[in-house]
């Protein structure tokens, strides 16, 4: 059929939607760590950090938007709620590696980087359930109603009044 059809590519499954989400995430974020080792020797760490971070959110919401979610281009406020989820999700890999370092007086990379990866993999689960059911759930709702939820009914079906009296209901039941 082709409404199910167009629907599934407007709002793609959730492990189709996740996999997207890993691929373009992963993908602007390996490709943002070299971005910003390269623009590193140009000027101060922090600074190209700041900046390939602005511009690697930009880009990542965009494909999020456009493949991920299957919604078209990314509107403003989507961009500013992807900004604060992305926001929390360095958040929480930022308080997770805080307190393995009260926890553990001298934690070996291994440890660090297992840590790191945990949280980054919860805050990241967190982060595609908050773009899929909150930041792009409009563009799932503009596409096309879900299996099994009502179409809205038109406004020029003709309404009929009640019936008046208790015989009546029962007799219908």
């Amino acid at each position: 059929m082709e409404s199910a059809h167009s629907h599934e590519q407007v709002a793609p499954a959730a492990f189709t939607a996740f996999a997207r989400f890993v691929l373009f995430g992963g993908g602007v974020g390996i490709a943002s760590s070299v971005a910003v080792a390269a623009l590193a020797s140009w000027m101060p760490w922090a600074l190209a950090n700041a900046l390939i971070t602005v511009f690697s959110t930009l880009l990542a919401t965009e494909l999020h938007a456009r493949f991920t979610f299957g919604g078209g281009r990314a509107t403003w406020r989507q961009h500013v709620q992807s900004a604060g989820s992305a926001a929390i999700a360095y958040a929480v890999t930022c308080a997770a590696m805080l307190l393995l370092q009260q926890l553990v007086a001298a934690p070996g990379a291994v440890l660090e980087q297992v840590v790191y990866l945990s949280a980054s993999a919860f805050a990241g689960v967190a982060r595609f359930t908050v773009l899929r059911l909150v930041v792009f759930a409009r563009n799932r709702s503009q596409a096309a109603p879900a299996a099994g939820t009502a179409l809205p009914v038109p406004a020029t079906v003709a309404r009929t009044a009640a019936p008046a009296g208790p015989a009546v209901l029962c007799h219908a039941a």
